[in-house]
């Protein structure tokens, strides 16, 4: 316990140390973390402000951008902090609430990623009983069990990485508390815990791709039996939309979670974390939504209320 409490501080040391390179990075990343907000919270007002909208694709989407939105913003800032100032020291208990944090939210996207891939099922291979498998009642359910299942896994990741002993460096080599590189810094033994995130990270991430595949089989094999041509194209699309995020999620956590710390280059391991943190919430307002005939319709739509609304206080001024 004398160990665990020593350590007051972290210090990270970032992306990198050249400083002809700290602002371009700098400005790099605060232009993906605009595009992020702008994106996310933009869908989330979006969809809230159009009744059209309100239905269980959407309210999934809704939550997507949430929790994007979230756990860039529990990476991102101290990252640009960290470019622009130099501030490289993180205390003990930000450091664990930064992880913490940035897992629960992960770790909800992994499973909303599956509830997707399961809406997706019913829509195209039971349209007709869609209203009737997809109610209010259900898809609520499946958002809040996505959260209580991604902070459970949280609370048990970050006590895996902080139950151990750090007694030696406490120089991160990273750009944020990540756990592989927060546990390779214990001087205790740390093999069980290692085992123990492993089983769970991948239990976890194969339930859920799982339930993706099997969704996605039986899409395609309804896709095969189509004869319209409208219907297939539109399949298609949705499809080949999902796998492009989930093949960028997925892959990049594999890479980064399911192997022992000691199979970690923590060079490749900064490189595949900035796509995560940073590029795939980005991403996926895009490739889920704006690329949507009907978000875009809802978009323009407010647009036109909008310049209809200015317009409208505006002849008045003109005439006085």
């Amino acid at each position: 316990m004398e160990n665990r409490t020593a350590m007051t501080e972290f210090i990270l040391l970032g992306l990198t140390n050249d400083p002809d390179l700290q602002v371009p990075l700098f400005i790099t990343f605060l232009l993906i973390y605009v595009i992020t907000l702008v994106g996310n919270l933009g869908m989330i007002v979006l969809i809230l402000l159009d009744s059209r909208l309100h239905t269980p694709m959407y309210f999934f989407l809704g939550n997507l951008s949430l929790v994007d939105f979230c756990y860039s913003s529990a990476v991102t800032p101290k990252v640009m902090a960290g470019l622009l100032k130099g501030e490289k020291v993180i205390s003990y208990n930000a450091c664990a609430a930064q992880m913490f944090c940035f897992a629960a939210f992960a770790s909800v996207e992994n499973y909303l990623l599956a509830s997707m891939a399961y809406d997706r099922y019913a829509a195209v291979c039971k349209p007709l009983h869609y209203t009737i498998t997809m109610t209010t009642s259900v898809y609520a359910s499946l958002v809040i069990g996505c959260y209580v299942c991604g902070f459970v896994n949280a609370s048990i990741y970050t006590w895996d990485a902080f139950s151990l002993s750090f007694c030696k460096s406490n120089v991160i080599h990273h750009f944020f508390c990540d756990i592989p590189a927060v546990m390779v810094l214990s001087c205790s033994d740390r093999h069980i815990n290692e085992l123990a995130l492993i089983y769970i990270v991948s239990v976890n991430i194969f339930f859920a791709i799982l339930v993706i595949g099997v969704s996605y089989l039986f899409i395609f094999i309804t896709i095969l039996k189509m004869h319209s041509g409208a219907g297939h194209r539109k399949a298609m699309t949705t499809c080949a939309s999902h796998f492009t995020a989930v093949s960028i999620f997925y892959g990049t956590v594999i890479f980064m979670y399911v192997q022992p710390s000691s199979s970690h280059s923590m060079d490749s391991d900064k490189i595949a974390s900035v796509f995560y943190t940073m590029v795939i919430p980005m991403l996926n307002p895009v490739v889920y939504s704006l690329r949507n005939k009907e978000v875009n319709n809802a978009f323009l739509k407010k647009v036109q209320d909008l310049m209809d609304s200015l317009l409208n206080s505006i002849r008045p001024l003109k005439k006085n």
